[in-house]
């Protein structure tokens, strides 16, 4: 009895235990309030009442959970303060914290189911999910373009093109928000996965969603093998209206947002015309008049301006340009005329048979021959720059660039509704076309109207190849980018416009404005406005404010805006931008970079000294002195191509820095190639202050001067800062050069100086030749008569030099030999023995010792003067060359003749 006692009681205790388990159970979820099934305010249910959750601790985490739950893609928002409304009944959630891997909201941790609005929680404050949805375009220029995909657990998988219809394609972009469906393409390859979603969709065109479409399994369990792509737009049907009527001729009318809009004629021309015309079934354009079929009242004029090619089937796939452009002007209406016929054909142009001038049938032929060509800009990155090409005769070709100019280049831009030429390019600028080329020598005035009525050599006649195809870059060519100092994907925001960069301001800027921005510039689908950032200092253009984006906007440049000015706003309201994809810049300059370019020095009086800075996660910062020595500042100077280190900096010496302080505790040997390669403490990490950061004095390197004044001339830099190495080797070689030259000159003078005694053969001639000529000469009969006239005692023995290991101020004399008589040739002369040559330092000298002057004269003894033969023969002929080789030698005087080789007699007359 009291067994089944216990039993019971514990059956009813299990029994209520589950039933309390089951009641504490979130039992559904939904989104509320949102512009989709996948985005809204969240409620759950408990205990039959629906509820919502307070946003205290509500992160991307849970959203994910609630998005993958709801089988709603990946969260994209998780937006608080109840963004989508405020709910009404219990606020069952609070504090539910999400790892984002839970299955269901229920997993997460939170606080006790109960309504907190007895706590004092108000519903000001619900969380809300925004998910990227069920399905999706995906691969296209934007979101409203694109391959569909559906989201399969985590992936997204490509929808099967098999039994795919215009209806199912309406809802899906109806879903996405993106407008209606204009197109579509059936067996198009798979984008990615090769998964395909096993189901096929069959909408009526009614459903609010793709998910609540008829779903059948694919037929056989195999779906077919072909991707389905769908062009969403806003721009979706186009008609001609006249009086009222529909036909194919008229002012240009296009439904845009549900509405019909009348299209401006500012910049409209034959090739938009013709793309209408053939849309319309109505053949070709015949012209364009401007406000023909205008009326009153007739509703807002749309001013985006299109840039088709000709070649489009359709006006929305037509280039289109928004930015900037002014309203159009009262009555200033596109209309065109188009043949009608839809069926027509136009002949081909016969470019080699010509009309004669004037008739009627020229000028059609010109007419219908001009509609037939097209004209475009290919690979310039936008429908206003880029390579020229032609269509012409069915076939694309390039222009050569010869005789190519601005004049030129006018036409084309013109011709295409880009505003006026600001560039010529040539010399394949966008890159080489293929296959022909059509024109050359083009010499346009500038006022033509198509680019084909300029003079040219005519269709397919040039001597060039496409290495010379021309380009143009047009005024309305537009570029964005983002300008920061440290951040990729984050800075201002700048557009080219006019051949400027200038601001755009942030007025009116809304979140799809900035996805579309990031994902134009390839820096993820979101983005936001940096408001608390200081201003900019300087003054720039301000080019464009009040940008209003549409999701069906592919590019900014498609959004409408306030017109084109130089100063749009003020300094204060210039967009600063931080897309999803912002990261640091992996070089302080252009990547890619070195080391080198990662390390600067700042704050010195030379380019090679001054406070070390190192770039590291797209900023710069300084190094902390901790452990800095001669060998860190070494690896410095020669990583910066500085030279040596002279000095290794503490504490600061060249000003303080400022931001992170990047390294801390640098080791290193001195021989590495890098700072990088040293040992340090990790990135970040130190106990430092920037009264501690580190500097260095490299040898190399010129002091900084200050740039000249204006209306000064700037001199020749004569200050010099550090010697380099290599100038202080210079400088210690030069000195020690020196020291030895003068060494030289110092024993050169000495040896001269100990030979300055010996005499020298110029002072015995000159002496032989100063005297009187006339005392020396007898007659001819004396000479003859006396035979003993010169005795061996009147003639002054004459000393020599031996050239031995004798001393050489030790002279010998040596007696004189007597000379034959002289020929019958020479009149009153007297033969002379010629002595042997000095040394060649004797012959340097100008001037004799006076002690040895007097016994290097010959005595007078009659009127003769007669030297020792002995010392011409004495075998030192080799020391004078000279009288060897029987030179003429000019001592000055006149009559005084040295004898030629062979004789050793000096002739007097």
């Amino acid at each position: 009895m009291g067994v089944r006692m216990a039993l019971n009681l514990s059956l009813q205790g299990l029994c209520f235990l589950l039933s309390t388990m089951v009641a504490a159970q979130i039992t559904e979820l939904r989104l509320m309030n949102g512009g989709h099934r996948c985005e809204g305010r969240v409620e759950v249910k408990y205990q039959g009442e629906w509820g919502t959750v307070y946003a205290y601790k509500w992160y991307m985490k849970a959203a994910d959970v609630v998005c993958r739950q709801l089988e709603c893609g990946p969260a994209v928002d998780a937006p608080g303060a109840a963004r989508f409304g405020s709910g009404v009944g219990p606020i069952w959630l609070f504090n539910t914290v999400c790892k984002g891997t839970e299955s269901t909201l229920s997993d997460c941790d939170r606080f006790p189911i109960q309504d907190y609005r007895e706590q004092g929680a108000s519903h000001s404050w619900d969380a809300g999910v925004v998910c990227s949805g069920f399905v999706r375009l995906a691969g296209g220029d934007g979101p409203c373009l694109g391959q569909v995909e559906v989201r399969s657990g985590k992936d997204w998988v490509p929808l099967s093109d098999g039994n795919f219809t215009l209806l199912t394609a309406q809802v899906i972009c109806a879903e996405l928000g993106c407008g209606k469906a204009v197109s579509f393409s059936q067996d198009v390859s798979f984008r990615e996965s090769d998964r395909v979603w096993p189901k096929e969709f069959q909408c009526k065109g009614h459903e609010p969603e793709l998910w609540f479409c008829h779903k059948e399994s694919c037929p056989g369990g195999a779906c077919h093998r072909g991707a389905v792509q769908v062009f969403c737009s806003v721009y979706t049907e186009v008609r001609l209206m006249k009086n009222g009527i529909s036909q194919c001729e008229g002012q240009v009318e296009m439904h845009i947002s549900g509405e019909w809009k009348t299209l401006c004629a500012s910049h409209w021309n034959m090739a938009n015309a013709n793309v209408v015309c053939q849309q319309l079934g109505c053949g070709v354009a015949i012209s364009t008049p401007e406000g023909a079929y205008f009326v009153e009242g007739g509703g807002q004029i749309w001013k985006a301006r299109f840039h088709c090619s000709g070649a489009e089937s359709f006006l929305w796939n037509c280039p289109v340009t928004a930015l900037g452009i002014p309203d159009c002007t009262h009555g200033n209406t596109a209309s065109v005329i188009c043949s009608g016929n839809q069926t027509q054909v136009l002949p081909q142009c016969n470019d080699s048979v010509s009309e004669p001038a004037g008739s009627a049938a020229s000028q059609e032929s010109a007419a219908t021959c001009s509609d037939r060509r097209q004209l475009r800009l290919v690979d310039g990155g936008s429908a206003c720059a880029g390579r020229v090409e032609i269509l012409h005769q069915g076939s694309w070709g390039t222009i050569c660039d010869d005789s190519w100019d601005l004049s030129d280049a006018h036409v084309v831009c013109r011709q295409l509704g880009c505003g006026e030429a600001l560039n010529a390019t040539v010399s394949a600028h966008f890159g080489e076309g293929s296959d022909r080329i059509w024109l050359d020598d083009l010499k346009c005035t500038g006022k033509e109207s198509h680019i084909w009525k300029c003079p040219s050599r005519g269709w397919g006649q040039h001597d060039c190849r496409h290495k010379e195809d021309a380009g143009v870059i047009c005024s309305d060519f537009l570029k964005l980018r983002m300008v920061s100092e440290d951040q990729e994907c984050a800075g201002w925001l700048e557009v080219f416009y006019n051949g400027t960069w200038g601001s755009v301001c942030h007025s009116l800027m809304a979140d799809i404005t900035l996805s579309i921005i990031c994902r134009q510039l390839g820096c993820g689908d979101s983005g936001t406005l940096n408001s608390s950032i200081v201003p900019r200092e300087g003054s720039r253009l301000r080019w464009v404010d009040r940008i209003q984006c549409q999701k069906t906007d592919s590019f900014l440049w498609q959004c409408p805006s306030d017109p084109w000015r130089h100063n749009s706003c003020s300094s204060k309201e210039e967009a600063y931008i931080s897309c999803a994809g912002v990261r640091p810049k992996s070089c302080p300059t252009a990547a890619p970079c070195t080391d080198k370019e990662k390390l600067r020095l700042r704050g010195g009086d030379t380019m090679c000294s001054g406070r070390v800075e190192v770039w590291h996660k797209g900023s710069w910062g300084t190094v902390c002195d901790d452990s800095w020595s001669l060998a860190e500042a070494e690896v410095v100077c020669q990583q910066l191509g500085c030279g040596s280190a002279l000095e290794a900096l503490q504490e600061a010496a060249f000003g303080p820095g400022n931001g992170s302080i990047w390294l801390d505790e640098v080791q290193c040997m001195g021989r590495e190639s890098s700072l990088w390669d040293c040992a340090a403490e990790p990135w970040g990490q130190n106990n430092c202050k920037h009264e501690e950061d580190a500097g260095v004095r490299c040898s190399g390197g010129r002091t900084l001067l200050l740039p000249a004044t204006a209306g000064t001339r700037p001199g020749p830099n004569l200050v010099r800062g550090n010697f380099s190495l290599s100038e202080m080797l210079c400088l210690i070689l030069g000195a020690l050069l020196f020291l030895v030259l003068v060494i030289l000159v110092t024993q050169m003078y000495r040896w001269r100086a100990k030979h300055r005694a010996l005499p020298s053969f110029e002072d015995v001639l000159d002496e032989a030749v100063y005297e009187e000529i006339d005392y020396l000469v007898t007659t001819k009969e004396d000479l003859l008569g006396s035979t003993g006239a010169l005795s061996d005692d009147s003639v002054t023995k004459l000393p020599y030099y031996t050239e031995d290991g004798e001393d050489n101020s030790d002279f010998q004399s040596v007696p004189a030999q007597r000379t034959e008589a002289p020929s019958e040739d020479y009149d009153n002369a007297e033969e002379v023995p010629v002595p042997v040559a000095p040394p060649a330092s004797w012959m340097s000298e100008g001037e004799v010792p006076p002690e040895e002057e007097n016994g290097m004269r010959a005595s007078q003894t009659g009127s003769s003067l007669q030297f020792s033969r002995g010392v011409a023969g004495s075998g030192k002929e080799a020391a004078s060359p000279w009288l060897l080789q029987g030179e003429e030698v000019d001592p000055g005087y006149d009559d005084v003749e040295l004898n030629a080789l062979g004789t050793s007699t000096m002739v007097f007359p």
